[in-house]
């Protein structure tokens, strides 16, 4: 039977869900992982700034791969990784965290080695990734493969991170090359009977209407569930990290949910209906508007990638992907009255001496996207600028939204474009998340990368300002950086652009298309402090006021 080594096994397998570049950085402990990686034609290395970085690119990358894969070496390297293992295990990205450890002897001697404590504890780390990934595994000369085995199981079930450690020696131990995973199914019994009881209320209520989120993508469920919203013909709405999962040109869209700020369409038709079916749905603050959803999501159907709850009571292991099949296959279609709804900005006409404003960029920036690309909004005021936004046909909109870490956006951008080398990336940040992670465009220019980066210079911390009881408090500062000199700092093909007033704008986009054809394109934009689109402002007023209290 053929034998393959340990490290050799995992990058195999990992090959087969389709990750192809693996990211991180070099450390003693990881060269025999690395070495597997570039050992196997199908493989590549991509060495990040940090590890945090790395980690967001992985991220990145498995928003439009499917799967991610980050290595690092132990104790310091994936202690710096932490915080983006983190946003991927809230934001369902299957992220695998790989790091190398110091050989077997040396653990169970307790040696001090470098990058450990003085009373070494070689566990210590795992315990600490285990508050942030589905799973880990600390891999030995006893369990190497089923270990391998089990946890990428949970990976592609769970759709979340996982967490592998494997020492110097154990990477280069012979196991037999013969798959282990386990493919998830659905519980047949509980299959069934979360499908009658759904089909039984839906095609029982009047006005069944649909909400679908980001769930339906970091399960690979979009085909399912856009069959099922085309044989139901009700009306579908989405939450803003779901935005864009259907075409705003599809009839019975009523566009995404803004509550009662902009589009009350959606509003109006998730009140009406009898039975809201919601589908992968991720119901946090920022996401819903501070909960201003007009019903409770599991009083009606909740799908969720491994779970359905209808009317409160909950169906174990059920697929996501399974049961939309199913109730596509039993649903009863509804001819519903759909309210037309006007989706996206007006058009705008640039005004040569005005200066940059939200009022602008955001129309304007509407006209500049085309279909297929693909989109990182940085968290804060600007997810919130692009919602309200007409997007193209299949473009995919990525923000941090639950987790929100600044600073995310730039390398994870990174990422997707690894994953996607023949579409359009476009990136658009602020200046005060841009500092945290600036140093990844080098890795752009380096891969030969043209993604068109925007970075808004407004002299702070907009979305604290906004949150702050003072705008001006002296903590909302951002160090004063001259952006359009950062790209020049890296070797590679860049054009460099800025813009402060509207014209400006316009011609910088209007060039961007031209230049993004060979080379980056990195345009800085300067508003005031306190620019900020309409929707973000409305939503900071609501999230400042307290939540009701309960009597």
């Amino acid at each position: 039977m053929k034998k393959i080594t340990v490290a050799q096994y995992l990058i195999k397998e990992l090959n087969n869900l389709g990750i192809e570049d693996f990211f991180g950085l070099p450390g003693d402990y990881n060269f025999n992982i690395l070495y597997a990686i570039g050992d196997n034609q199908n493989t590549n290395w991509v060495g990040c700034t940090n590890e945090l970085n790395a980690g967001y690119a992985a991220d990145g990358y498995a928003r439009i791969k499917g799967y991610g894969a980050l290595v690092t070496t132990f104790g310091v390297g994936e202690l710096s990784a932490i915080n983006a293992i983190a946003g991927s295990f809230a934001e369902n990205i299957p992220v695998i965290k790989i790091v190398g450890t110091p050989a077997t002897k040396f653990i169970k001697e307790k040696t001090v080695l470098h990058h450990n404590f003085q009373n070494p504890d070689y566990y210590a780390f795992e315990r600490a990734f285990s508050n942030v990934v589905e799973t880990t595994a600390f891999l030995d000369e006893n369990n190497a493969k089923a270990e391998i085995d089990r946890i990428l199981s949970v990976f592609i079930k769970k759709n979340r991170p996982v967490y592998v450690a494997i020492p110097e020696d154990i990477c280069l131990l012979e196991i037999e090359d013969i798959s282990g995973l386990e493919i998830p199914k659905s519980d047949p019994d509980s299959l069934k009977l979360a499908t009658e009881h759904c089909l039984k209320l839906i095609n029982n209520a009047e006005y069944p209407a649909i909400l679908g989120d980001v769930l339906v993508k970091r399960f690979k469920a979009k085909t399912e569930f856009l069959s099922f919203v085309e044989k139901s013909q009700f009306p579908v709405s989405t939450l803003i990290m779901g935005n864009g999962i259907v075409e705003v040109d599809y009839p019975r869209f009523v566009g995404t949910f803004l509550t009662q700020f902009e589009n009350i369409t959606s509003l109006d038709t998730l009140k009406k209906s009898d039975c809201v079916v919601s589908v992968g749905t991720i119901i946090c603050d920022l996401n819903t508007f501070k909960f201003s959803l007009p019903f409770q999501t599991t009083d009606f159907i909740d799908i969720q990638g491994t779970y359905t709850i209808i009317e409160n009571r909950k169906y174990e292991n059920v697929l996501m992907k399974d049961i939309l099949i199913e109730l596509k296959l039993g649903i009863e279609p509804k001819c519903l009255e759909i309210p037309k709804v006007n989706i996206g900005f007006k058009n705008v006409t640039a005004d040569d001496n005005k200066m940059l404003s939200s009022s602008y960029i955001y129309p304007r920036f509407q006209e500049f996207l085309k279909p297929n690309d693909i989109l990182f909004a940085e968290t804060g005021i600007i997810p919130y600028g692009v919602a309200p936004a007409r997007l193209p046909e299949n473009v995919d909109f990525n923000t941090q939204t639950l987790w929100g870490s600044i600073g995310w956006a730039t390398p994870a951008s990174f990422g997707a474009q690894m994953a996607a080398k023949d579409r359009r990336v476009i990136l658009i940040t602020g200046e005060g998340s841009h500092q945290l992670t600036a140093q990844e465009i080098s890795n752009f220019m380096k891969q030969g990368l043209n993604p068109i980066i925007i970075v808004f210079n407004n002299l702070g911390y907009t979305i604290e300002r906004i949150l702050s009881n003072d705008p001006f408090d002296f903590f909302n500062e951002v160090i004063s950086w001259d952006y359009s000199k950062l790209p020049q700092v890296f070797e590679g093909q860049v054009w460099v652009a800025q813009a402060r007033t509207e014209r400006e704008f316009n011609d910088a986009l209007k060039q961007a298309e031209i230049e993004q054809q060979t080379k980056m394109c990195y345009i800085e934009i300067f508003t005031e402090k306190m620019d900020v689109p309409e929707l973000t402002q409305k939503i900071v007023d609501k999230i400042k006021r307290p939540l009701p209290t309960s009597q």
